[in-house]
């Protein structure tokens, strides 16, 4: 019985491992972190795993658990101690190409936003329809169309101050 539950839980982690990945790519700084918050969820979603009921889709929970995860620990790193991190001179993203260095300046516009706008965009960029996003982050349809309106007005108004 434990092994079938293990069984469930490895096949749903599999089938959305990229949407886990999103969210820490999004809420982190380099790979270190990455690797942490990635662990830290799966521990979350596997703590949890017994009491999902099923009455959102799977990837709709997860998304719920990673960005909690992610926005609970992005609060406890600002109470920390600063560090200096370890540097390693490694980019995914080292590419001169112009497409490669607005997906740079993206990311970097929305690294600024705040946790819930930072999780509101990252759940449109995906793909994820309002209905899905309202009920991931907990706010109606139409909030998040407002929402995001005002994030993309954000995001333009910072690349003009840049």
């Amino acid at each position: 019985m434990n092994n079938d539950k293990e069984h469930q839980f490895e096949l749903l982690v599999r089938q959305h491992k990229r949407t886990i990945y999103t969210v820490c790519y999004m809420f982190s700084r380099n790979k270190a972190e990455i690797d942490d918050l990635f662990q830290e969820i799966l521990i979350r979603l596997w703590n949890g795993f017994d009491n999902y009921e099923g009455r959102s889709t799977a990837q709709t929970w997860i998304y719920r658990v990673a960005l909690n995860t992610a926005i609970n620990q992005d609060k406890k790193e600002r109470r920390r101690i600063e560090t200096v991190p370890l540097t390693v001179d490694i980019d995914p993203y080292e590419a001169d190409d112009p497409k490669t260095q607005q997906i740079r300046e993206l990311y970097d516009r929305i690294s600024r936003l705040d946790l819930i706008d930072r999780s509101l965009i990252l759940l449109w960029l995906e793909g994820i329809s309002y209905d899905e996003i309202g009920a991931i982050i907990g706010i109606t349809p139409n909030n998040v169309g407002v929402r995001l309106s005002r994030i993309k007005d954000k995001l333009v108004k910072m690349s003009k101050n840049e």
